[in-house]
């Protein structure tokens, strides 16, 4: 059996996971995790009388072939595993996806559980297209890869009607933002949604035009972008 264990978006969200997650992960003896350090700790805020080095911990990082080889023995084994993400669901944007392959091609169990996932949030509250989405990862770092990627998506995004939806690293947000408000149509709808679920939280959808016409600075927080063409 192998459980996929939500976490949280931000560390004082706690709410947000469901009680009953805690029932699921005290049947688990196995975890295999993006980041061990953020994982144990987050366990640890769920059930404070867990005791960590009960278990066996593994992280995921991209699935080596050492970790993979682990896993296999360990559904094999019988044992009952929990795969956790580094923020939100596991399996989306996230290497664990490689493992629950691996387990659907074994003929595992796989319960998939309830808990934020900070793309459906983010379209939820943009008012764009929920019929029809596509969720694009990272775009290219390079400059003229990333202009061209951003023309295809708003390209896609009236096409098919369809809203496009993408990341970056922090650290990188308003360059992105820069590079899609001088790539865009004025007419296109940008929303940025940043720390869903913090008490800074904030998700905006506005014309490209708009988004223009002010100052903005969202360097180093935690984002979500969605692209439509109405």
């Amino acid at each position: 059996m192998i459980y996929l264990i939500p976490t949280f978006l931000h560390e004082d969200a706690i709410e947000t996971i469901p009680p009953y997650i805690l029932d699921e992960v005290k049947k688990c003896n196995v975890f295999f995790v993006e980041e061990e350090k953020t994982a144990r700790r987050y366990l640890k805020r769920l059930w404070r009388e867990m005791v960590i080095d009960d278990y066996k911990w593994y992280a995921i990082h991209k699935a080596e072939d050492a970790v993979m080889k682990s896993f296999v023995q360990h559904l094999q084994a019988g044992d009952t595993i929990g795969i956790i993400s580094e923020a939100g669901c596991p399996c989306i944007a996230d290497p664990g996806q490689i493992l629950v392959h691996k387990a659907q091609q074994m003929g595992a169990i796989i319960k998939p559980l309830v808990g934020p996932s900070s793309i459906l949030l983010a379209l939820m509250a943009s008012g764009m297209n929920g019929q029809q989405f596509q969720f694009n990862g990272y775009l290219p770092i390079d400059n003229l890869a990333r202009k061209k990627a951003i023309k295809d998506l708003e390209i896609n995004a009236a096409k098919n009607n369809c809203t496009q939806i993408f990341i970056e690293t922090p650290y990188r947000n308003n360059q992105l933002i820069k590079e899609i408000l001088q790539t865009c149509k004025e007419t296109t709808l940008f929303c940025i949604a940043v720390d869903i679920t913090a008490p800074s939280e904030t998700i905006q959808t506005k014309t490209v035009k708009q988004w223009n016409a002010k100052p903005f600075d969202f360097h180093k927080r935690l984002a979500i972008f969605l692209l439509s063409v109405g």
